[in-house]
This record gives structure tokens, C-alpha cells and sequence, in this order.
């Protein structure tokens, strides 16, 4: 797939514009990838989320990456699986709207962790599913835009879901 690449590894270490966060709601930090990521990030990162008064499920948000390599952090609010409808749709505007402002931001290569895929439940291969067609769609829709587009795996398992719905 063109302009999207794979990563098997640790986000926060990825020298790419900006790299996006699996979010909760507040934006002050939690466990995993959220956890890592203001971790790596340092204490600019939380004292700049205070002041955005939390983030909407399948909306985005920008802050600058401090210590990370990254120059800014994206984060967004996955869906807590419920298996509803709604999921699906929420879980697709994290990624459609992430490319989006990082556009708005004049961001060329951006990194995606599996979002809503840890604590949050989501089915690992519906969400692979779900964040390849939101990419490949805002791929589409701004076809004149240069954009680099990495999905982190934290797991070789990871990675070869991804490849299985590639390959569908």
C-alpha cells in the first residue's frame, strides 16, 4: 500500500512528525500507549493537556511532542467496545480525523498505534480493518497531499493481522 508502511516497536522512538496517542477522554495520561507516550514525552506534555479540557470519542486533538522525537503529539478518543454500530463509526473518525488536523498542522508522516485495542476491547482485526479503510479513504480524499503514514504494531502478532486483512 502506498504511502502506508509498518512498524513493529515502540511509537514514542519513531522520528516522524507527529505521532498519534490512544487517548482517554481527560488527555492526562493513563496506561499503555497513552502511558508511554506522556512518559516519553515529559511533564510539557500533561501540563499542555490540562489546558484542553479533555477530547470527544473519534475526535483529535495537537500538542507539541516535547521530548519525544516527534514534533507534535495527535491525540484521539477510541471507543470503549461495546459491539454497537456506533463503535465502528467512532473508531474510523479517530483516524480520519487525525490525518485531518495533522494536514491542518503541515504534518508529512505520521505514526498510528492500534487504537481502542488494548484496555478499550476492540476487536484487533476489526480495528485493523476499520483503520485501513479510514486511511485508505483520507488517502483518497487528499490525493494532492504528501503524507508517509505508519501503523505500529507493539507485537509481531499485531503485525500479521494487519497483513491477513491486507491481504483480503
Amino acid at each position: 500500500m502506498k504511502n502506508i508502511e509498518f512498524y513493529v516497536g515502540d511509537i514514542t522512538k519513531l522520528k516522524v512528525d507527529a505521532i498519534v496517542n490512544a487517548a482517554n477522554s481527560s488527555l492526562l495520561g493513563g496506561g499503555g500507549v497513552d502511558g508511554a507516550i506522556h512518559r516519553a514525552a515529559g511533564p510539557g506534555l500533561l501540563n499542555e493537556c490540562r489546558g484542553l479540557n479533555g477530547c470527544r470519542t473519534g475526535e483529535a486533538k495537537i500538542t507539541k511532542g516535547y521530548n519525544l522525537p516527534a514534533k507534535y503529539v495527535i491525540h484521539t478518543v477510541g471507543p470503549i467496545y461495546s459491539g454497537a454500530e456506533s463503535d465502528e463509526t467512532d473508531l474510523y473518525n479517530c483516524y480520519y480525523n487525525s490525518l485531518s488536523l495533522a494536514k491542518e498542522n503541515d504534518v508529512h508522516s505520521i505514526a498510528f498505534p492500534g487504537i481502542s485495542t488494548g484496555v478499550y476491547g476492540y476487536p484487533k482485526e476489526a480495528a485493523a480493518k476499520t483503520a485501513l479503510g479510514a486511511i485508505t479513504t483520507w488517502l483518497s480524499d487528499n490525493s494532492g497531499y504528501d503524507m508517509q503514514i505508519t501503523i505500529v504494531n507493539f507485537s509481531e502478532h499485531d503485525y500479521e493481522i494487519y497483513q491477513s486483512v491486507i491481504g483480503r
